[in-house]
């Protein structure tokens, strides 16, 4: 058995589509390019395929991560060549490199994510970079969120990293978020641009990388 790490691009032609469907995706692709995936045993087997941390519906990527396995030595070349041609317009793949079977799942290895945030706002570049020391220098912020089980209270404040100013252009800016993205909890980048108080919904939200923690 042989194992595969694949880093890929989703782009705004795929950002609305789901994590169920987004396997489908792949599964067919995979089918199709003639990978010889490896499956899981017991009553019903499934292709042994598995993505770092779910994208939300709406959110675009240049850093999935993805590990299969493969019943045959499938080199990464090859590999690029044949998928990348199943693949729908909006999903391309960026990098295929082997690891070592032995290593953790690659979902227990991701630690934070790093976002790229547009946002909508008559801000000007000094209150925008004080509105982001004061979060940053704040200890705790309580805060609530809506799920379908109920209300859920947890602290911000904990999951974010570090912020900073991309880039200002009136009337948008672009903020740089690095949150948790781990077993713990995942920090929502629409969350950090409400709590920093900007009142638009992001235009865009992008994730830029995976930080994966020490082997």
């Amino acid at each position: 058995m042989h194992r595969l790490r694949v880093r890929f691009k989703r782009g705004q032609e795929v950002k609305f589509i789901s994590h169920l469907d987004l396997m489908r995706l792949w599964q067919r692709a995979l089918h199709r390019a003639g990978i010889p995936l490896a499956y899981s045993e017991g009553f019903s087997p499934h292709p042994r395929i598995s993505l770092a941390a779910p994208l939300p519906i709406g959110v675009t990527s240049e850093a999935e991560l993805m590990d299969l396995y493969t019943t045959q030595w499938v080199s990464p070349h090859f590999f690029t060549a044949a998928v990348s041609q199943q693949l729908p317009p909006g999903i391309e793949i960026l990098q295929v490199y082997p690891i070592a079977l032995t290593l953790p799942s690659l979902q227990s290895l991701v630690r934070y994510a790093e976002y790229k945030v547009e946002v909508e706002t008559e801000k000007e570049p000094k209150e925008i970079e004080t509105a982001l020391t004061s979060l940053l220098s704040a200890k705790h912020l309580p805060w609530q969120h809506q799920r379908d089980t109920g209300i859920r209270n947890y602290d911000l404040r904990a999951l974010i990293d570090d912020l900073w100013l991309i880039d200002w252009r009136r009337p948008y800016c672009n903020i740089g978020m690095r949150l948790r993205c781990d077993s713990s909890g995942s920090g929502r980048p629409e969350q950090v641009i409400t709590a920093l108080g900007f009142t638009n919904h992001p235009q865009l939200i992008h994730r830029t990388k995976l930080i994966l923690r020490a082997k």
